[in-house]
């Protein structure tokens, strides 16, 4: 079972970005510690970060046929992305949307998710293990889709 995992804008920068908030875990820690989960629920992941939307749109359509779910972290693209929302709302798979921070306890502008209402479902504001409880997720909600 393939699951893919997209960082948004800046995510590269976990660890140095804002520590007060996101905490000092690297993106490359967070990935190592997906793939030791991954290997753990016997799934695998395809990983991708970019600052560029069309990247996270194109990864997507790239695996529509060969993934069986994903975890977004839209980071900036959150308030702003309706070509990822359009996209991530053609997967015919299920996608969990993720964020380290809990986005309505911060400034108000951040509170709404364009995102939202494309996925089924959201993990926020526990930091590096928002992402490890989505990866949970994410693959019993795969399995449940490919028993169905």
């Amino acid at each position: 079972m393939k699951i893919l995992v997209l960082h948004g804008p800046n995510l590269n920068l976990f660890g140095r970005r804002e520590p007060h908030i996101y905490g000092t875990t690297t993106l490359a820690q967070i990935n190592d510690q997906l793939t030791a989960l991954a290997a753990d629920l016997d799934v695998t992941l395809e990983i991708l970060q970019s600052n560029h939307e069309g990247a996270l749109i194109d990864f997507l359509h790239q695996h529509i046929d060969d993934a069986q779910g994903a975890l977004v972290n839209p980071a900036g693209l959150t308030q702003h992305g309706v070509p990822l929302h359009d996209a991530i709302k053609a997967m015919p798979f299920p996608v969990l949307e993720v964020h380290m921070s809990n986005i309505a306890a911060r400034e108000t502008w951040r509170s709404h998710s364009i995102i939202s209402p494309a996925v089924k479902g959201t993990i926020q504001g526990l930091g590096p293990q928002s992402y490890l409880l989505a990866l949970r997720g994410i693959a019993a909600l795969a399995r449940q889709a490919t028993t169905n």
